[in-house]
């Protein structure tokens, strides 16, 4: 029975999800949205935070400040609450307001940008605000993901690992690029201790992160209009971009099975069926995919026909609709 006393000490690591029935082949979803902070984001989060302790930067009576689209911003305010520090999270009009209310129910001060930054979009205006607080206030940390090694560190020592333990024959896995720390994590440690394993990279159509032009995107989580310095591509075999409305597509198929998920997972899942279809023709091979959060903060939006049609159009909630007869018609 276990028995904690901090929310970050609970996280199931080894809950698969098997998609053969919408692949085709031996594909195993990963779900990371099983603890405290609903997301994959909670172990990067707690070790941004212990290394901040450990050098002596986060002390008591501290704010911890940071940009982030949502899930970041959930993990860091609940393990702020826990640890006794302020919080200050800078997002944009594209979190999800179910995020923000979870957010600040943990006592976080949410700031929302409301104006893209002219050349680095919502990301670049979030990052401009962070630095004039920071600049302004003294005992403001900045975790700052985008670069910071424990984001890609705790990836290294958790997911990676993870993946290999459960699947030791694993031929190929997908993993969704945001800021890049659960792919560079994970990426290194499966090249260190499998070269033969092949790193997908997934994207958004939208965003900069490997070279694409910049476009409108408004699901949070995946994406980027900066590039995350943190990104190493010689770890990655191949990249897929996936369009928005691909991501509600796939979402709305795994909820017709039952399956509620978010946008990064419905993005990561749409990518993985693509490179999958195209480039491996044989059926025996094993792949898994990471989920990264769960789709309850996603209700008024992916889940909603109304946000759908008004941000893709009429056209775009018809193929939605479709889809989704189309699946319920073979189950």
């Amino acid at each position: 029975m276990p028995v904690i006393s901090a929310p970050q000490e609970f996280n199931v690591d080894d809950l698969y999800v098997e998609l053969e029935w919408i692949s085709g082949r031996s594909l195993y979803l990963k779900c990371e949205g099983f603890n405290f902070a609903g997301s994959i984001k909670l172990k990067a989060a707690s070790e941004m935070i212990a290394m901040a302790e450990r050098s002596g930067e986060l002390g008591p009576g501290d704010m911890l400040v940071e940009s982030s689209s949502g899930n970041m911003g959930v993990a860091i305010s609940l393990l702020a609450r826990s640890r006794g520090y302020r919080f200050t999270c800078v997002t944009d009009s594209r979190c999800t307001l179910g995020a923000r209310r979870l957010m600040e129910a943990l006592g976080t001060t949410v700031h929302l940008v409301t104006e893209p930054d002219p050349v680095d979009g919502f990301l670049g205006a979030r990052i401009n605000h962070v630095k004039r607080l920071v600049a302004r206030n003294n005992g403001y940390v900045w975790l700052n993901q985008y670069v910071n090694p424990g984001n890609w560190l705790a990836h290294f020592n958790t997911t990676g690992p993870e993946v290999l333990k459960s699947f030791p024959e694993v031929d190929v896995v997908f993993l969704g690029a945001g800021t890049t720390g659960t792919l560079m994590g994970s990426a290194r440690y499966l090249k260190q201790a499998k070269p033969s394993v092949r790193v997908i990279a997934i994207d958004t159509v939208g965003s900069v992160t490997f070279g694409t032009p910049p476009g409108p995107r408004s699901i949070p989580g995946l994406g980027a209009g900066v590039r995350p310095h943190i990104l190493d591509e010689s770890f990655i075999d191949d990249v897929v971009h996936v369009t928005e409305t691909d991501t509600l597509r796939v979402c709305r198929r795994l909820a017709d099975r039952g399956f509620l998920f978010g946008g990064s997972t419905g993005t990561v899942v749409s990518g993985a069926l693509r490179w999958l279809e195209l480039n491996a023709p044989d059926p025996g091979i094993t792949a898994v995919a990471i989920a990264p959060d769960l789709g309850d903060r996603y209700l008024d939006t992916l889940y909603n026909d109304q946000w759908v049609e008004e941000i893709y159009g009429a056209d775009a909630l018809r193929s939605v609709t479709a889809t989704r007869l189309l699946t319920r018609g073979n189950q």
